[in-house]
């Protein structure tokens, strides 16, 4: 046997995935969600990376710390039936989180939602729109 080292697990990584996701949507760092948990970054960093599985109950602490359900962790996630989102909303397509993932899509989601007044936030998105070249 070469190595001892397993893989990690997929939803342990789609979970740790999340995890950095709504992190960076915050702007908190891994230092201040580490500190709020108790815990080094570097152990938020292997959650991160799905290195280092999440307990349930430091699951329940994540989602509170970072302001979502604990459901948020695990939404398409791999190996996840289409049924188990029951009646509830579609899941957003991965094209989303793939922006939200980028930092281009990070910074502009943030500016976006400080914008108070929502005709000049209808306005921002029909000038996306045009630049893109849809029909606005």
């Amino acid at each position: 046997m070469m190595s001892s080292k397993k893989a990690p697990n997929p939803i342990d990584v789609h979970v740790g995935s999340r995890v950095r996701l709504r992190r960076m949507m915050l702007g908190m760092s891994q230092e201040k969600l580490g500190e709020a948990l108790g815990i080094t970054f570097q152990q938020i960093q292997k959650y991160e990376k799905g290195t280092n599985r999440i307990g349930a109950s430091r699951l329940q602490h994540i989602a509170t710390v970072l302001k979502v359900p604990v459901a948020f962790f695990f939404e398409d996630a791999p190996g996840t039936p289409d049924e188990a989102a029951g009646f509830g909303e579609a899941k957003p397509a991965s094209y989303v989180v793939d922006f939200l993932s980028s930092s281009e899509g990070l910074s502009l989601n943030k500016a976006f939602v400080r914008i108070e007044d929502p005709k000049v936030r209808r306005r921002v998105v029909d000038l996306v729109r045009a630049l893109a070249g849809e029909e606005v």
